[in-house]
């Protein structure tokens, strides 16, 4: 595992949901095998085949989820944000990852054994059903995206992207900038197309006054009407 381990931190705090949701000793045993482990932008926290291990909580930064394809192209398959939970439906799957992740920008990533999880879970209902509408969300959001990815057009595909983005990271003081700045390729990656495909359509959308983009900034400047251009496909 790559990554450069930290000092334990306030797991109460940090892990609010699950913690609330255990017995002392099994907080106890939670404190005493989790491990937080600070990842450098771009590096690596898990790869396709590997088989899973721990359930990952993303305390700060950003992680993303792709999978290669053809030619060596990579799709991300969503962006994760604090504090959510990645890298555990694998295991319940019994089976390989299918998917990689790695650090967007640098971040830090609390690491839990699944074997200590998946105790928890039979004995807790409270848990289970955490865990249950955890995977039920994401796999409605995966349904959602696969007919976003396969009947919208580029721009649709690339205005949809941008409401995500700007939907789970906010806008920055400015009331408009979207709150992470990604690489015309990433941003391609992300909407299922390629990177001079979304570099054309941004430019559309600039001339059309819908954003406005200044490097990797891109701030949205008629939301309706990407919003619009997003549902129409």
């Amino acid at each position: 595992m790559p990554g450069k381990k930290k000092d334990l931190i306030d797991l109460s705090s940090t892990l609010p949901d699950i913690w609330r949701m255990l017995t002392d000793g099994e907080r106890d045993q939670l404190r005493g095998n989790a491990r937080v482990i600070h990842f450098k932008k771009n590096e690596l926290i898990y790869l396709e085949d590997e088989t899973p291990r721990d359930l990952m909580c993303l305390f700060n930064g950003k992680v993303k989820i792709f999978k290669s394809g053809v030619g060596g192209r990579s799709q991300i398959i969503r962006i994760i944000r604090p504090v959510q939970y990645f890298g555990y439906r694998a295991y319940f799957a019994r089976e390989p990852y299918v998917t990689a992740a790695s650090a967007f920008e640098s971040c830090t990533v609390c690491m839990i054994p699944m074997e200590l999880i998946e105790q928890f879970l039979r004995n807790n209902g409270d848990l289970a059903l955490f865990f249950i509408q955890m995977l039920s969300v994401d796999l409605g959001i995966a349904d959602q995206r696969v007919v976003n990815l396969t009947q919208k057009h580029v721009r649709g595909r690339l205005a949809e992207s941008l409401i995500f983005l700007k939907e789970s990271y906010g806008l920055e003081e400015d009331g408009a900038t979207i709150n992470i700045y990604l690489a015309r390729e990433d941003l391609a990656n992300l909407s299922n197309m390629t990177t001079s495909n979304a570099i054309r359509t941004l430019s559309n959308f600039v001339n059309e006054r819908v954003i406005t983009i200044d490097g990797r900034k891109i701030k949205i400047i008629d939301e309706d009407r990407l919003r619009k251009i997003s549902r129409i496909g």
